[in-house]
């Protein structure tokens, strides 16, 4: 690049990435180039590293759970191994051919049905010895399966009392807001929800959800899906990525919108507890020992509750390692409070049943209404959960999780809460990156976070005297015009004609707010 090339250069900027980083990954497209750019003797612009920075970044910046090029590609193709999914489902098959009385034809071709199902995806980890098929229905112990299973004592287990947990929130619970939450006391975190039919599909945008920053000390992917050959094949696939690095998988049985529930995913998967087990069966097995979580509402109708008759089943008979229940119905949505009184039914449920069965408990979150310290501890002291899974709360003050570890309400000023606005700004150059894309991008989301915290009301809402209207003029507005307006403190001018409207409705109890 030349001085022709770019006349403006603005050696006083400094590039949030490149600070963190000790590189830029845009290079010469950054719009904060000036920060890390010298001239050379050609006369040409050279973008500079700085390498005590990079080597300390990589252990501290550098985000994990990435795919790479060919194992996408693979999935794409249908060509991707997944052994231990092929046997489960070959055993579902059998055994749902005997349950139903069938005869033996009916049952050799089960097994067949299977190996033929295993061919078509290129699979080859399962394939069936070269008999007859009257020997292959008659004795199936040798058929090739894949290494022994972990049992289920052999999982990781999780030890979540006293922790706070951020809810996975689709759009706005992004890897940004979810290293703001860490910075505030947030211990557990997880991913927005994916879809499992776009994870094995190869979607870039899906598999970047599975994100993780290094700060994120427990981290979990969640995934929703409405059958077992769906979810346990993409579980199995998400092991061999990005198992490493993963704490736990939750399996979304709460979303509410209609757009997940008429697939049969979310909270349709409620009413469906013989499929919810083989799906969390096959699941623990195709993710070794990650641990498998479920977070679920009360019921799909009102005056319809069953999660007291599902939860025992999901935590003892089907190996579930944690359970999360937010104290709603699907119909519901967020039209009234939770229903606190239902969740400590659910717990005591699940824990006359450990009992009984002389089970290790695990761990139970509750979750609903939740903006406050007070609200944490009574409604945690109330309904005997291990902890409170915070959603919306997080979303109105990120903060919130310091207030809850201190058993405080913090009198947050309008410096400290800019402050937190400059670090979100800050976090969304660094992972979605310095150039004009990402600094729109970064603007958008936000954006879509101060729709949510405009509506914190202050608890001394005069900083000092005598008082300063504009202190809090535009934190407080509701006007999207003024929230670009905030951004641009932060990223500088939006684009002519940038702008925003928010995806969730922010202000309605009713709305489709994807927090299942």
């Amino acid at each position: 690049m030349t001085d022709a090339e770019n006349p403006s250069l603005d050696f006083s900027t400094s590039c949030p990435v490149f600070e963190a980083q000790g590189e830029c990954n845009t290079g010469l497209k950054c719009r904060f180039l000036g920060a890390h750019v010298r001239k050379l003797d050609s006369g040409n612009w050279k973008v500079t590293v700085d390498e005590e920075k990079r080597a300390r970044a990589a252990t501290t910046e550098k985000e994990l759970n990435f795919i790479d090029g060919i194992a996408l590609k693979q999935v794409r193709s249908k060509k991707y191994p997944h052994p231990i999914t092929d046997a489960y489902l070959k055993e579902l098959k059998i055994e749902e051919a005997k349950t139903q009385s069938a005869p033996k034809a009916a049952l050799k071709q089960a097994v067949f049905d299977v190996a033929d199902l295993e061919q078509s995806n290129g699979v080859s980890g399962c394939k069936m010895n070269d008999r007859t098929s009257d020997d292959a229905a008659e004795d199936l112990s040798e058929v090739d399966t894949p290494d022994v299973p972990i049992r289920p004592i052999e999982k990781k287990r999780l030890n979540w009392y006293g922790l706070t947990y951020l809810a996975p929130l689709t759009t706005v619970g992004n890897l940004p807001f979810r290293r703001l939450c860490v910075d505030y006391g947030a211990d557990i975190t997880c991913g927005e929800m994916g879809l499992a039919n776009s994870f094995l599909g190869g979607s870039k945008e899906e598999w970047s959800l599975v994100r993780r920053h290094p700060s994120e000390r427990t981290f979990g992917m969640q995934i929703a899906g409405s059958k077992p050959s769906l979810l346990v094949p993409a579980a199995e696939i998400i092991a061999k990525e990005c198992g490493a690095n993963l704490d736990f998988v939750d399996i979304n049985c709460g979303c509410p919108i209609d757009l997940v529930y008429k697939t049969g995913s979310g909270s349709a998967l409620l009413d469906s507890a013989g499929r919810l087990g083989k799906i969390i069966v096959g699941m623990n097995k195709a993710l070794g020992d990650i641990p498998v979580t479920v977070k679920l509402r009360t019921g799909v109708k009102d005056g319809r509750n069953n999660a007291h008759k599902l939860m025992p089943r999901l935590s003892c008979e089907w190996n579930t390692a944690a359970l999360t229940l937010h104290g709603r119905t699907r119909q519901q949505r967020y039209s009234r409070l939770a229903d606190w009184d239902y969740v400590k039914q659910c717990v005591s449920a699940v824990r006359a049943r450990e009992v009984v069965e002389d089970l290790t408990p695990v761990p139970i979150f509750g979750g609903g209404d939740c903006f406050s310290s007070q609200d944490y501890w009574e409604k945690m002291e109330y309904s005997g959960v291990d902890g409170i899974m915070i959603g919306r709360g997080a979303l109105i003050k990120p903060w919130i999780f310091t207030e809850v570890k201190e058993r405080r309400e913090w009198d947050i000023s309008a410096r400290e809460r800019l402050e937190l606005i400059r670090k979100y700004a800050e976090y969304g150059l660094n992972h979605f990156g310095s150039d004009t894309p990402g600094v729109n991008t970064t603007r958008r989301y936000l954006c879509e976070a101060l729709s949510f915290q405009y509506r914190y009301v202050p608890i001394g809402l005069l900083e000092a005297l005598p008082p300063r209207i504009n202190d809090q003029t535009l934190l407080a507005s509701g006007s999207s015009e003024d929230w670009v307006k905030i951004s641009e403190m932060f990223l500088g001018p939006a684009p002519e004609g940038w702008t925003f409207i928010p995806k969730h409705k922010s202000n309605a109890y009713g709305s489709e707010e994807s927090q299942g």
